[in-house]
């Protein structure tokens, strides 16, 4: 209720340490909010919400297949999502793991193509490290421009994408071509020491495992050792870093690498245990999904998990859509809406809105007097709107 003369106006007052209860709602709400605005949209073109819905919980949950599909789609989504984690724990924004996915693919390639009748055990950890080479050298440009140049990362990262791409193509085409694929742009298949097993009578295969294994030790690393604690402190305050005698340039380079690695691992994990050979469009875009999924997690290598099977889940269940006449872009169009709710909710994680009562700025100004005097004093509180 307002009194005469006055009116009552949202502000917004900073949190002094936001609760991980609240970080974690806003998460959640994201999630049903996506999913709400994606039922109204629906509704309103003359789609049936259940029928959707229920088409795409029966592709990626409803049964066995779909949850080994599910599964399979989650996996590069992990790596890449460790690749863009890794980056932004030194503020940097990594948009190439696409890149170095494809890369980390060439990489694992080569070998298996070098060295083709080595056994699986020699052979699958030769592939894995080629696959990190490849993805760390990808990641490497960037860091250097950045460390040595201090050219952003996101240009040089974006634009070594498309070189990626263009550089399997070519070797798909022109080098690795397999005479018996009539002309369809794929390589020659994988021997049986070059791809990975499965678990148990399932489609998953071991990379899984590789997955979550590689979660915990980044989480580690970045968490629990004096090199993860500098890095982060680098992110957070350059200059009190170099004052402490940190080497930022070096660290950028090598914090690059890793996440790279990390995207190149992924790539080697997808021809190894996925389609078993190399081939053009490897990937339908896990590099860049892989950034909404680090966005949703809060970059937290452990939350990646299950925030990559969430949209593994989404993936998959964008085919069964098609099966059943509808568009696949529904499931693009929700995954938009998660990082739109996601990034819009980081303003409740940081900020409390609290109603006060209060008089209306004049329609010619844009702050009052009283507004400035508080801004100047460091006031916590801030206009909403």
């Amino acid at each position: 209720m307002s009194s005469a003369g006055s009116t009552f106006r949202p502000r917004l007052t900073k949190r002094l340490l936001p609760s991980r209860r609240v970080r974690l709602a806003v998460r959640v709400g994201a999630i049903i909010c996506a999913f709400a605005v994606a039922a109204a949209f629906l509704q309103a073109t003359g789609r049936s919400v259940p029928t959707v819905f229920g088409a795409m919980w029966n592709g990626s949950f409803g049964s066995a297949y779909g949850q080994a599909q599910t599964l399979l789609a989650a996996v590069p989504l992990i790596f890449t999502g460790l690749a863009v984690a890794i980056a932004f724990r030194m503020r940097l924004w990594n948009i190439g793991a696409e890149g170095q996915f494809y890369l980390g693919a060439f990489g694992a390639s080569a070998a298996a193509y070098a060295w083709p009748d080595w056994p699986g055990i020699l052979l699958l950890p030769v592939m894995m490290i080629g696959g990190m080479i490849g993805g760390a050298l990808w990641g490497f440009v960037p860091g250097a421009l950045r460390a040595r140049l201090d050219v952003n990362e996101i240009v040089p990262t974006l634009l070594l994408n498309y070189v990626a791409i263009l550089l399997v193509d070519y070797m798909v085409h022109e080098v690795w071509s397999d005479p018996q694929a009539f002309g369809f742009p794929l390589g020659k298949t994988f021997t049986d020491g070059a791809t990975l097993p499965t678990l148990g009578n399932t489609a998953v295969h071991g990379g899984a495992i590789v997955a979550v294994v590689a979660c915990v030790i980044i989480f580690v690393v970045l968490g629990r050792t004096v090199w993860g604690y500098r890095v982060r402190v680098i992110g957070e305050n350059a200059r009190a870093a170099h004052y402490a005698g940190f080497p930022i340039g070096r660290n950028i380079v090598v914090v690059m690498m890793l996440a790279g690695a990390m995207a190149g691992l992924g790539g080697m994990v997808e021809v190894s245990g996925v389609v078993h050979k190399i081939q053009a469009n490897i990937s339908p875009g896990f590099g860049y999904t892989g950034i909404i999924v680090a966005t949703l997690a809060r970059f937290s290598p452990v939350i990646i998990l299950p925030t990559s099977l969430l949209f593994g889940a989404l993936v998959v269940s964008g085919n069964e859509l098609q099966t059943v006449g509808l568009p696949s872009e529904i499931v693009l169009m929700l995954q938009a809406v998660i990082l739109l709710f996601a990034l819009a909710g980081e303003l409740l994680v940081q900020y409390r809105i609290q109603w006060r009562p209060g008089t209306p700025a004049p329609a010619t100004e844009e702050l009052s007097e009283s507004e400035l005097q508080a801004a100047a004093s460091g006031s916590p509180s801030i206009e909403a709107g």
